[in-house]
C-alpha cells in the first residue's frame, strides 16, 4: 500500500497489515542505547509551498565555489567540469542504470565501464582496470588487501605523506585481517626513502607510497619499486590522475598497482562526495583485483559486445570467499570521468596538468614575498604546496571566509608538529587575478 498514515486509525492499520502491535516493536531491533529518549525536535508539518520555500533558505546557508574562490585542496579539487559531462551523465539511461547482473540486458552501461577502463588503463600505463571503486581512500585498502592475498604476508608499509584519511581507512580495513600496518616518516615533504629500505623485509605485502603526495611534493617512485622488488614485496602507488599529463605515470616506474581519487576527473566537489577510488594493476594480478571487469568480445554473428569477466560467483553469493566487498562501482561517477577524459584528450589533460603547475608555484612564489610567509618543504610539488605562516592559520582561513576566499586547510589538524603551516591548492581554474587578491587579503590579516 502506498500511502501516508496521517492518523493514528491509518497506523494501526498500517502497523497490523505488517504484523507488529506498536511502533516501539516494529523498531524493537535497535538498541535502546542508541534510541532516543525524547521527542524530535521537528517542525509542524508545512504545505508543499511552505516547505519548498522553507528548504530554499536552508539550503541558502551554504556556499559554493560558484561564489567563493577555492584553494583548498588536500583530495577534493575545484577543477572545471566541462558542460558535456553534465549533459551525458544527467540522460537517464545512465543514471538510473544499476550495476549490470545480466551482461546480455546491460551493453550500454558494459560499453561505458569497458571504455572507463580502457581510459584509466592509457592514463596509468598499466595493463587492467576494474570498473571503480568508492574513492582514493578505499582503494588504498583494497590494494593493500590484493597485495596480501597475492603475496600471502600480512606486512604493509605505508608513508606517513600518504592522505591522513587514507591512512585511516587502511588500518579500519585491516583492523580485523591481521595486517600489519607499518608507517613511515618524511622528511622536508618527501617520504624518508632510508627508513623505507630498513623496514622492508621478507614479510612485506606491499609498499603503498603517493605522489604527488599529500603535501603535493613529488615523490622518487621508481626508486621505492626497486626497494619493495628486492624483497618481492609489491609497490601500491596512489596517484592524482591529473598530474598524469605530464607525471610519468605508474606503468613506467615499476608499480604493480596504481590507486587513486578520480574526483578532478569530471566530478564535482559536491561536499565531499560521491567520489571515484580507481584502480589499475598488471595483466598478472588480475585475479585478485576486487570490483568487477568489463570485457570485449563478439557472438557467434561476428558481432561486438561486451560481458562482465573474471566474475567469480562466490562475489555475489559467498562473501566470506570474495575478494572485496565491493559489488557494486561507481558507475555514473566512472562514466563521467569517461566523458572527462574523452573530451580532453591527451593533449588536453597535459593542458590542464601544466596549467596547474604554473598556477601553484606563482602562488608560491607571490606568498613566500608576504612577510613571515614561506615554503616549508624544498621538494618538488604539483599543484599543491605548505606554506608556514606567521599567524595561526586557522585565523588566516577564517578572515579569508569575510573576503569570499576559501584558504588552504590548517595542517596541525593532522600533523601537530605543521601546526604553523597551511596546505593551499591552485587549479587550473585560478586566475593570476585571484591568486593575487589572495595574497592582498593574507598581507591584510597578519
Amino acid at each position: 500500500m502506498n500511502y501516508v498514515p496521517h492518523t493514528s486509525e491509518d497506523r494501526s492499520e498500517m502497523l497490523k497489515n505488517i504484523g507488529v502491535s506498536s511502533i516501539d516493536e516494529l523498531f524493537s531491533d535497535v538498541p535502546s542505547q542508541v534510541r532516543p529518549d525524547r521527542k524530535l525536535n521537528l517542525p509542524p508539518a508545512m504545505s508543499e509551498f511552505d516547505l519548498m520555500k522553507y528548504m530554499s533558505d536552508l539550503a541558502g546557508k551554504n556556499t559554493t565555489t560558484d561564489r567563493m574562490v577555492s584553494f583548498l585542496g588536500a583530495g577534493v579539487y575545484d577543477h572545471y567540469v566541462p558542460s558535456v559531462v553534465k549533459h551525458i551523465i544527467s540522460r537517464s539511461e545512465f543514471y538510473t542504470s544499476y550495476t549490470p547482473y545480466q551482461a546480455e540486458v546491460s551493453q550500454g552501461m558494459l560499453q561505458s565501464i569497458f571504455e572507463y577502463q580502457t581510459l584509466m588503463c592509457e592514463l596509468t600505463a598499466m595493463d587492467i582496470s576494474n570498473a571503480s571503486l568508492y574513492d582514493g581512500a578505499t582503494a588504498i585498502a583494497e590494494a593493500a588487501m590484493m597485495a596480501s592475498r597475492l603475496t600471502r604476508k600480512q606486512e604493509v608499509i605505508i608513508s606517513r605523506a600518504v592522505h591522513p584519511d587514507y591512512r585511516r581507512t587502511l588500518r579500519t580495513y585491516a583492523h580485523n585481517l591481521e595486517l600489519n600496518v607499518t608507517e613511515v616518516p618524511f622528511k622536508d615533504g618527501a617520504t624518508d626513502i632510508k627508513v623505507i629500505r630498513d623496514l622492508v623485509s621478507d614479510k612485506t605485502a606491499c609498499v603503498i607510497l603517493q605522489s604527488p603526495n599529500f603535501f603535493g611534493c613529488i615523490e622518487n617512485m621508481a626508486l621505492v619499486a626497486e626497494v619493495a622488488h628486492e624483497k618481492k614485496a609489491l609497490f601500491v602507488a596512489c596517484v592524482d590522475p591529473i598530474s598524469l599529463g605530464i607525471i610519468a605515470p605508474p606503468g613506467e616506474y615499476g608499480a604493480d598497482i596504481a590507486v587513486g581519487e578520480g574526483q578532478g576527473l569530471g566530478i564535482p566537489m559536491g561536499f565531499g562526495g560521491p567520489h571515484l577510488g580507481f584502480m589499475t594493476c598488471r595483466k598478472e594480478h588480475m585475479r585478485q583485483m576486487p570490483g568487477r571487469v568489463a570485457g570485449e568480445t563478439h557472438d557467434n554473428q561476428g558481432r561486438r559486445g561486451y560481458l562482465l569477466t573474471l566474475q567469480a560467483r562466490e562475489q555475489h553469493i559467498r562473501r566470506d570467499r570474495a575478494t572485496s566487498n565491493i559489488c557494486s562501482n561507481q558507475a555514473l561517477c566512472a562514466l563521467a570521468a569517461t566523458v572527462y577524459l574523452s573530451w580532453l584528450g591527451k593533449q588536453g589533460i597535459k593542458e590542464v596538468a601544466e596549467q596547474c603547475v604554473e598556477k601553484a608555484h606563482y602562488a608560491c612564489e607571490k606568498l613566500s614575498q608576504i612577510p613571515g610567509f614561506e615554503r616549508k618543504h624544498s621538494a618538488p610539488f604539483f599543484k599543491e604546496f605548505a606554506v608556514k605562516t606567521p599567524v595561526k592559520p586557522e585565523r588566516l582561513c577564517k578572515g579569508l571566509l569575510e573576503a569570499d576566499i576559501l584558504g588552504g586547510l590548517p595542517l596541525g589538524r593532522f600533523y601537530s608538529d605543521l601546526s604553523d603551516s597551511m596546505l593551499v591548492a591552485v587549479t587550473e581554474k585560478r586566475t593570476k587575478e585571484e591568486i593575487d587578491a589572495l595574497c592582498r587579503a593574507l598581507e591584510g590579516l597578519v
